[in-house]
């Protein structure tokens, strides 16, 4: 991994990725966007803004320079007609990925601490053979958070299966395979069979990669519909 680059190791050169450990300004303020957090803690304020920053300046390279990126109705930012995009935002990083809809029909991005998740709400979010998976992995390569990466590879799909389907996916509806040597998953969709097979989103493939070991750094993960 080259520095801070976590998705640059993880994307296709059609993709254009900003990311940051750093806070950023654009120089201006957006209102479009700054009524969306008005009253939101000053924490999350800066998260946001430096987000859109990151995504600012991934779409400049794409020819989409200065635009206001706020949220529907449903929360997704919406992005310039001929792009699709991702954001994503942790502890002490953001980071954004946009590309032309000529290129990708989709994409997903999610960062997360590495660290395990919390063993109450594993049952909400992993599948009972991926915490069987989440186990042998684990006794195999204990220096890797595999709970919380199977979770970071779902946020990767939602965001990519969300603004093709306009439906939301429930964390039990798709299950995650990883290949711990090749650092990619597979992800089936369950339980919405007719919306993804009329999207062609039944299976999604994706990339992950480990900052450093658990409790350091960073888990990522990407999706890319072709």
């Amino acid at each position: 991994m080259k520095g801070n680059d976590i998705f640059a190791e993880l994307l296709p050169p059609s993709v254009q990725v900003v990311q940051t450990r750093t806070e950023l300004e654009d120089g201006r303020s957006y209102w479009e966007e700054e009524r969306y957090i008005a009253e939101a803690v000053p924490e999350r304020q800066q998260e946001f803004r430096t987000v859109r920053v990151c995504a600012r300046r991934a779409l400049a390279r794409l020819g989409h320079a200065g635009v206001a990126l706020v949220p529907d109705e449903k929360r997704a930012p919406i992005w310039p007609a001929g792009v699709v995009g991702s954001m994503t935002h942790c502890a002490g990083f953001r980071a954004a990925a946009v590309a032309s809809a000529n290129d990708i029909r989709g994409v997903g991005i999610d960062a997360e601490l590495h660290a395990s998740l919390p063993a109450e709400i594993l049952d909400i979010i992993l599948l009972p053979e991926e915490q069987v998976m989440a186990a042998e992995l684990s006794a195999h390569h204990p220096g890797i958070a595999w709970d919380r990466l199977i979770f970071s590879a779902k946020e990767s799909v939602f965001k990519a299966w969300f603004p093709l389907t306009r439906q939301w996916l429930d964390f039990l509806e798709c299950r995650i395979l990883i290949d711990a040597q090749a650092h990619r998953f597979q992800a089936s969709i369950r339980a919405r069979g007719p919306v993804a097979a009329e999207h062609e989103l039944t299976a999604m493939n994706g990339r992950w990669i480990a900052e450093g070991p658990r409790g350091q750094g960073l888990l990522g993960t990407c999706v890319i519909v072709p």
